[in-house]
């Protein structure tokens, strides 16, 4: 039996990880669900991993899975997601719900999208990768990219990671977007609007954010998903 702020917390995960592909960082789980200290959500994760309901994966930053969910999420059409790369060999614990497979589809990847230094924009596909269908948000266009760079390494993407990419010019705050600045350098970066201007917040300390006039910002993509490989 879980208490409201663990199911709370359990739905927003997953939530997140269906639209993003990525888990939300400590920070965002935080702000969720009201939270005045990070130790509140160490908390709830933890009892969360005693239950069986997700799994920390070792040596990766916001590294989690969701193993099964309680009745009361599934009631609501809710279903475990795992992405493909992030299955560990060892058994899933006892109770653990089976993740029917899905026909994969071809992607067209287009290139390197930059994740820390700039580089050009991309526009001509080099080769295609097989994408799980149920990674697929919508309708729209989709298409693949590999991450050169380690500024949104918090959010769970590092260097040489391919994302899936939802092709759409609109994003809302917090949305982790591909960015077309002055129409030639392409980026893969949180998108915030603040009036008439435009941060694209890289996920590094390392790295400052970029703060730009709405006209010098095209939005190309959100991602939906994200592939690595071992």
């Amino acid at each position: 039996m879980l208490t409201r702020k663990q199911l709370d917390l359990l739905e927003f995960i997953h939530k997140r990880m269906q639209r993003d592909g990525v888990p939300p960082s400590f920070d965002e789980m935080k702000e969720a669900l009201d939270l005045r200290s990070k130790s509140g959500i160490h908390r709830l994760i933890t009892a969360l991993e005693e239950r069986g309901f997700i799994r920390r994966l070792a040596h990766r930053a916001r590294a989690i899975e969701i193993v099964k969910l309680p009745e009361a999420l599934e009631a609501r059409g809710f279903r475990p997601v795992v992405i493909d790369g992030d299955r560990p060999e060892t058994p899933a614990p006892s109770g653990a719900m089976d993740v029917t497979p899905v026909h994969a589809l071809e992607l067209p990847v287009m290139g390197r999208i930059a994740a820390g230094t700039p580089i050009e924009a991309i526009s001509e596909v080099s080769h295609t990768v097989a994408v799980p269908g149920s990674m697929l948000s919508g309708r729209g266009r989709h298409y693949a990219l590999e991450v050169k760079g380690d500024s949104m390494i918090e959010a769970g993407i590092n260097d040489g990671d391919v994302v899936v990419i939802r092709e759409q010019t609109t994003a809302e705050n917090g949305e982790i977007v591909v960015a077309l600045v002055e129409g030639h350098e392409a980026t893969l970066k949180r998108f915030r609007r603040k009036g008439e201007m435009i941060a694209l917040e890289a996920a590094n300390p390392a790295y400052e954010t970029r703060i730009l006039r709405s006209d010098q910002v095209k939005v190309q993509g959100r991602l939906v998903g994200l592939i690595r490989s071992y």
